[in-house]
């Protein structure tokens, strides 16, 4: 698998987890609570910030209607006068953007049009987020894929074959991606998570595969990362009692701060590809690994027999491993019962 290259961070196994904090409507229409958001996202170790970028009038239908989750959350008449009050104009957008870097932390964006990802492009982000109802977006994809940028594709609500005619599309246009998987419920309860479909998605792809997290369990990120993610994507909010469609499955604060900190001790716990011996196994492996030892008093020139061996502790001295090629050798000399044999006492037959 290659693995990407955002920015400056390396996007694959091996590498530090790309920790995304999700603002999204978050910020509710306002610019200092977008602001607010990114310095928090920064105190609680996150390594990136995604904003939204979208038109109401454009995004949405004037028949569209709520999902059950937006419904219980918002007071609105219908989704696009919903997404109007959380449309950010340009110069916020990029006013946004330039706390998100002075912060040091890398900037994101999902579009929902082909215009909005020219106003991504001008932003000149590293990467673009595609949620997961687009990835089956045929426009969209093609017009982020010629921005030159990875693209990271949400999965959520898809089927494993509208997922291989996506990356088939990226492919054919030479597009570099990820895929990130995602329930698209909120919040996801926690038996649906299906993080063993990270793995799947890595075999059946060989691309990076990340984790967008719409549970509300702080453990979750940490349980992906050890199922392969390379990349975690989590909602935070300033209150998740606050009303919105959003804030109720995302993390707040003090959640957020947690959920980076497991997801940190899981990535330092995988540790790094090469199975191998340990310089802290070292000890244990030479005392309780086994050796061969006389069972009985073995003559000078006799035939070591299986029957005259027996398996014990500790490993100095020639290995179990070994016993095929011991059985069958000369005794140069009479081995007592319950001596270690090593090669020097024994020769080849003649």
């Amino acid at each position: 698998m290659i693995p990407l290259q955002i920015g400056g961070h390396r996007i694959g196994f091996g590498s530090r987890v790309l920790v995304v904090a999700e603002i999204g409507v978050n910020h509710d229409g306002q610019l200092q609570r977008a602001i607010e958001l990114v310095r928090i996202a920064a105190d609680c170790g996150a390594d990136a910030v995604k904003l939204q970028v979208f038109q109401a009038d454009m995004l949405m239908h004037a028949g569209g209607e709520f999902a059950e989750y937006q419904r219980a959350g918002v007071t609105d008449a219908n989704p696009r006068e919903m997404l109007r009050r959380y449309e950010l104009p340009e110069n916020e957008l990029h006013e946004i953007v330039g706390e998100i870097r002075s912060a040091g932390l890398m900037p994101l964006a999902t579009p929902f049009s082909t215009r909005d990802v020219l106003r991504i492009e001008a932003m000149g982000l590293p990467a673009i987020k595609i949620a997961s109802p687009d990835v089956v977006n045929y426009p969209l994809l093609r017009a982020a894929s010629r921005a030159g940028v990875p693209l990271l594709v949400s999965t959520g609500a898809a089927t494993i074959n509208e997922i291989s005619s996506s990356a088939a599309w990226m492919r054919g246009w030479g597009c570099a991606f990820a895929f990130l998987h995602c329930i698209s419920c909120y919040p996801t309860p926690f038996i649906d998570a299906n993080l063993c479909w990270i793995t799947e998605m890595k075999q059946k792809f060989d691309v990076p595969v990340g984790f967008s997290d719409h549970t509300t369990d702080v453990i979750s990120g940490s349980l992906a990362v050890a199922a392969g993610a390379c990349i975690v994507e989590k909602h935070l909010t300033y209150d998740t009692k606050a009303a919105g469609p959003d804030h109720s499955a995302s993390a707040d604060p003090e959640q957020f701060a947690h959920y980076v900190r497991l997801i940190r001790l899981a990535e330092r716990m995988m540790g790094s590809p090469g199975k191998k011996v340990l310089d802290i196994e070292k000890d244990v492996r030479n005392v309780s690994r086994q050796s061969l030892v006389a069972a009985r008093d073995v003559r000078q020139g006799q035939m070591i027999r299986e029957e005259d061996l027996i398996v014990q502790r500790p490993g100095t001295g020639i290995p179990a491993s070994a016993l095929p090629f011991l059985v069958g050798k000369l005794a140069k000399r009479t081995i007592r019962g319950g001596e270690m044999i090593t090669w020097k006492i024994v020769s080849d037959a003649a």
